[in-house]
This record gives structure tokens, sequence and C-alpha cells, in this order.
């Protein structure tokens, strides 16, 4: 795994987009299983969502506007559904304490963080739970099998806090725009937004072909 191909993958828990794009993820890690090793962070468009959605869509509609906006974005992808009352019931005030989770798990379990990650959104986008709240963190945990007693220990100690605010020093050096961002040869391939499988692969399939250290690819 050490000589793997390191793709690095930011995203915000509660973003509609990178729940769009997690089954390119997934596409990914089965695909290259022997070839690149993911990278899970977590940036904060979603930190405050009074703030984000609440304030940012009050004259859009508000929390009812934002999600018939998530609506009609999805609406194009076959594999995403949403709640009906996504946006509008048990409203999450931060992504945070989802971030913080993952943190935990990748200390604990670094092989469940991508069940975990697609657990949690699966929880808010299609039904409708505060992920923000201790309860839906630990039915998530335990739904994946992750021990929760080992994950409240990370998080209890500051680990998770540490490695999240790492996360957040590298998006600044690396300048993450924001969720979904791919991250590909050290920084030099930067993929933002709703970017296609195809060209994730094209620009994994160039540096696999040119894996020379520091070298700059044509893709």
């Amino acid at each position: 795994m050490a000589d793997n191909l390191a793709l690095t993958y930011y995203s915000d828990v509660l973003c509609v987009w990178a729940h769009i794009s997690q089954a390119r993820v997934d596409e990914v890690a089965e695909r290259f299983s022997d070839k690149v090793s993911i990278d899970y962070r977590f940036c904060s468009v979603f930190g405050d969502t009074a703030h984000t959605v609440g304030a940012g869509w009050a004259q859009r509609g508000g929390y009812a506007g934002f999600g018939k906006h998530l609506h009609e974005a999805v609406s194009g992808f076959d594999h995403v559904r949403l709640h009906p009352q996504i946006w509008q019931r048990d409203r999450p005030a931060s992504s945070t304490p989802a971030h913080i989770l993952m943190k935990a798990v990748q200390r604990v379990e670094q092989r469940q963080c991508r069940p975990v990650l697609h657990e949690l959104r699966l929880a808010f986008f299609e039904r409708c739970l505060d992920v923000s709240r201790w309860s839906v963190l630990k039915a998530t945990l335990e739904a994946v099998g992750v021990s929760v007693s080992d994950v409240r220990e990370v998080i209890d100690s500051g680990m998770a806090h540490a490695d999240l605010e790492a996360d957040r020093r590298e998006q600044q050096r690396l300048m993450v725009q924001g969720s979904p961002t791919f991250i590909l040869n050290e920084g030099r391939q930067k993929l933002y937004g709703n970017i296609g499988y195809g060209v994730i692969e094209a620009n994994i399939n160039e540096l696999i072909r040119s894996p020379a250290a520091g070298a700059a690819s044509w893709c």
C-alpha cells in the first residue's frame, strides 16, 4: 500500500454533490484497489447550517427552498435518492460532529471509513436524520459494525479533533475550494465539483503510466 498512488478526497458529509460523487469514489476504490489509496479528509461547508442554509437561502425560500434546490440537483442521477423533507425536518446544526466521528473511525478502523461515510450520508439524505446528534452517529457505527466505545475514546481524547484541524490546515495549503475535491500528484492535479468518473479515471491512469516522482503529467 505504501507505493500506491495517493488520492486525497475532501468533502463535507452534508454536501449533496459529495453524496452524488460517492459512487465515483466507490468505483475508484473497486477498480484500482491494488493501485490507489484513498485518503478521506473533510472540509467545513456546512459547519454552521443556520448561516449557510438558513441565512444564505433566506431570500430564496429558506430551508424549504434549499431542499427544493437539492431535489432539482439530483434529478439527473438515478443512483441518488432524497427524503421528501430534506432540510425541513430534523435539520443538523453542523456537519462537524460527523466529521469528528469520521476522523475517529480512521484511527480505530481505517478500512471501515468508506462504509461509515456511506451510511452517514444515507442517514441524512435518504432518512432525514440529524447526523449532528450522537444518537444518530452511534447508530451509524453500530450499523456498520465499528466499535462505539473505541471511537468514543478517540473523540474524548481530543485526537479526532486534532486530526480534523490537520485536515483544515492541509485544505488551506492545498487551496481546496470546497466539496467535493479530488487531489492527485501531491496537489498538482485538483478536480473540484461535479466531476465525471471518466475524468477522475483519466487522471489516475495518466499517473499510473507516468509514475516518476515529482513529474508533472500531461493530464
